[in-house]
């Protein structure tokens, strides 16, 4: 979709206050004008819905997605032809909702919304004595970072103001197609002054894209004021475009030959070494994960799954050897353990991990044998890496290893009873009901 031609952006930089209407008006007056320079695509900042004047005046003026605000956006990008980044939604999930996400919404210029991100990393501090700030207070964190969105300026990786402070998403992002990586903010003045531009400028040369940063600016209410400084940076760390102090637009033009360039004439993406300090999650594989998983040649459906992690799901077992007993096995199919990357190898063993703790509390146990075994001659019968957890009671067993011979010919012989898929269901259910009480880590 995108273009190889250099694009014009417009990065804008409000003041925004309580007063939604007014706010609205501002952004309209700033879409108008980037459309009239022929810009493809209009950044506005963090909260550019509103900034309330304390927590409970921040959600009772909060909308869902289908809300009247957003529709008014959706019609002026219609209106005007041109692409719009929602930079810090308050979006409400019902009329009751005590706390809301802070959502960074991409609507193309027909109208559509085309992604919604919801911010993963939640700005808290509290030092004792001195200042506290709990963006969790009113906020629900996001649980994804998405995949780059295609636009025609290029694919833009979507975070949100307190995301800029980690490396580790942004790589995530590029890693997954990004060419552009957007941080619409509201920093505080204390760590703007300090940070913003430095941060920025870091994000842009270690993954040699461009960044797009609009900010909130100046005083909003007595407690509240931010750094402003709206920019561009481009794949080289070079600011192209900075808004001054006060409300304003600035333009700038993408160039994605110039990211193409700049990543060919310094291939660190070449020479990264991923085997000592290990390899960055691309957002695009934590995002792809399908409803079913294929465990072998079997495919295990949604209702028998009960936990998953980027890379693991865990199952309940159609042939359990003691109550309780239940698989993990890696999305992907593997057949040996060793044909693993290391960040399969670590997701895994989480996901055994919280697998363990929920069939420990569903099934009143203390102890539990874990045991894989790895290819045909060790029993494996299903060619597809993949871990039993069996909790275990006192006396189960005559002898305790006998464990390991029922493992090695439970599901062998010819008079097996398999489970129907109605009672593999009915034990997920309730084995995903125990999740929240012990993934806490």
């Amino acid at each position: 979709m995108a273009s190889e031609n250099p694009m014009t952006v417009a990065v804008c930089q409000l003041n925004c206050t309580d007063d939604r209407e007014k706010n609205f008006e501002v952004c309209k007056n700033f879409i108008s004008k980037a459309a009239f320079h022929q810009a493809k695509m209009v950044f506005l900042p963090e909260c550019f819905d509103h900034v309330g004047n304390n927590k409970r005046q921040s959600i009772e003026l909060s909308e869902p997605l289908d809300g009247p605000l957003m529709k008014k956006y959706q019609q002026l990008a219609l209106e005007k032809s041109i692409w719009l980044s929602l930079g810090g939604f308050h979006e409400k999930q019902g009329q009751k909702d005590e706390k809301v996400y802070n959502s960074h919404i991409i609507i193309d210029d027909g109208g559509n919304i085309r992604a919604v991100y919801r911010k993963i990393h939640l700005f808290d501090i509290d030092i004792p004595g001195g200042i506290r700030l709990k963006e969790s207070d009113f906020s629900i964190p996001g649980h994804q970072i998405l995949p780059p969105v295609k636009t025609p300026v290029g694919n833009i990786g979507l975070g949100i103001c307190y995301d800029l402070r980690f490396p580790e998403f942004s790589l995530s992002l590029t890693k997954a197609g990004a060419d552009i990586l957007t941080y619409p903010s509201a920093f505080t003045v204390t760590t703007g002054m300090a940070h913003w531009e430095v941060l920025l400028r870091s994000r842009a040369i270690e993954t040699q894209s461009y960044v797009i940063a609009a900010a909130q600016t100046g005083k909003h209410n007595p407690k509240r004021s931010s750094y402003g400084h709206a920019m561009v940076v481009d794949p080289w760390g070079v600011v192209i475009a900075c808004c001054s102090s006060g409300p304003g637009m600035a333009l700038a033009e993408i160039n994605l030959n110039y990211v193409n360039k700049v990543r060919a004439e310094m291939p660190i993406w070449l020479h990264r070494r991923d085997e000592l300090y290990g390899s960055i999650l691309s957002a695009k594989d934590s995002f792809d994960s399908p409803n079913s998983v294929m465990f072998g040649q079997i495919e295990l459906l949604p209702e028998q799954l009960f936990h998953r992690t980027r890379f693991s799901v865990a199952f309940v077992n159609k042939k359990p050897v003691v109550p309780g007993h239940v698989l993990v096995t890696p999305v992907r199919c593997v057949e040996r353990f060793a044909d693993l990357s290391p960040t399969e190898v670590a997701d895994l063993f989480s996901c055994v991990q919280v697998a363990q703790k929920i069939v420990e509390e569903e099934y009143s146990t203390r102890s539990s044998t874990i045991s894989i075994q790895d290819g045909p001659d060790a029993g494996q019968t299903i060619p597809h890496v993949h871990v039993h957890i069996l909790p275990r009671r006192p006396g189960d067993f005559e002898e305790n290893d006998d464990i390991y011979r029922e493992l090695e010919a439970h599901d062998k012989s010819k008079d097996v009873k398999w489970r129907s898929n109605e009672e593999m269901a009915e034990e997920a259910d309730r084995l995903r009901k125990k999740v929240k009480t012990v993934h806490k880590f």
